[in-house]
């Protein structure tokens, strides 16, 4: 669906050529949620603002279907980009114009008859869930509503493609979720390819089929969702799946922890105690193994503290457990763990 080719940009700066984009090649499928993840400055706006041209590549290709959109002239690429909607961060909506108006404009624009706009504007409200709001103007609708807006406007002219430029970042969570489950719905309604620019994990876990990483202008890893969490290959995707999903005990939580194991050892000198951190990437069910350990181990294991995502279905994250059990018995456990492919880390 969607096509780059060792696209490459430069910008000049004062301190000389910078490379925004280092031989960018991607290929995007047709009807996915495909994300573009990275640190900031890693080169995710410039991409997305290459994907509709509005900055011009120095080189390399993107083409849309079997349309090459870097060789287009001027009139050429202003039909070609109704085959694009764009959702933004800030809404970028008019202040002057209502809910209704400013979902109508880029039809008003494209020279729709106004006897088509009308139907096409309230099913796109519908489809949005604001019907109720078509009246209203953007300064007394709420920001998860108003990004809404902005999700109908850019379906208006019924694009083949949808970009979103960190467009739940200005969100809190509950409404990031929501704005998050509509483009979905909207996905599989539709079948219109989305592409997620974002620095935010949790959006790519959240609705992404597949992931590109960015670091400094260049790809360092794609693949799919799942796989980039449960087995990240690249330092930049290991250290933002790291901040995603790891979790640590606190100091008092740790301090509680080895009194409960000294006083068990006391009262059961024969056990020995452990804490473990296990990091999980590819379980359907945590609590399945837990219990599967105790049963096949003859161990006591006792959940501390949980950190666990679900990433299309499969657990990712951490776990930390106190076990108790002979010291033959535990490293059985241990190595039954690692075979599992669990990274096991004795923290008492």
């Amino acid at each position: 669906m969607i096509y780059i080719d060792n696209l490459s940009k430069t910008y000049d700066t004062p301190h000389g050529r910078f490379a925004a984009l280092t031989g960018i090649s991607l290929d995007i499928q047709k009807g996915e949620v495909f994300g573009i993840i990275g640190p900031s400055g890693a080169g995710k706006s410039t991409l997305v603002q290459c994907i509709n041209l509005l900055e011009k590549p120095d080189s390399g290709t993107i083409r849309i279907g079997d349309q090459e959109l870097t060789g287009l002239g001027e009139a050429a690429l202003r039909r070609e980009r109704r085959r694009i909607g764009m959702i933004f961060q800030h809404f970028n909506l008019l202040s002057r114009r209502t809910v209704y108006g400013n979902v109508a404009l880029p039809l008003e624009i494209a020279g729709v008859p106004q006897a088509q706009i009308r139907p096409r504007v309230e099913h796109l409200l519908g489809l949005v869930g604001l019907a109720h709001l078509s009246d209203r103007y953007p300064s007394q609708i709420s920001g998860g509503q108003k990004q809404r807006v902005g999700i109908a406007r850019a379906l208006a002219n019924e694009p083949d493609v949808l970009l979103s430029d960190e467009a739940t970042s200005a969100l809190d969570p509950e409404t990031t979720h929501s704005i998050l489950a509509l483009l979905r719905d909207i996905n599989r309604k539709t079948g219109i390819t989305v592409v997620m620019i974002t620095h935010q994990m949790e959006v790519v876990r959240e609705i992404c089929d597949r992931v590109a990483v960015l670091s400094q202008g260049k790809a360092v890893e794609v693949g799919r969702t799942l796989d980039v969490f449960s087995t990240p290959e690249h330092d930049v995707t290991r250290g933002m799946v790291s901040a995603a999903t790891a979790s640590d005990l606190t100091d008092a939580t740790l301090e509680a922890v080895r009194q409960t194991m000294q006083q068990a050892t006391e009262q059961r000198p024969d056990q020995q105690q452990r804490l473990l951190r296990l990091s999980l990437s590819g379980l359907s069910d945590t609590g399945a193994l837990l219990t599967g350990l105790a049963r096949e181990f003859d161990m006591d294991i006792h959940l501390v503290q949980a950190r666990v995502e679900d990433i299309q279905g499969v657990a990712v994250g951490t776990l930390f457990i106190r076990v108790s059990g002979t010291p033959e018995v535990l490293n059985r456990a241990v190595q039954s763990l690692a075979q599992r492919q669990i990274e096991t880390v004795d923290i008492a």
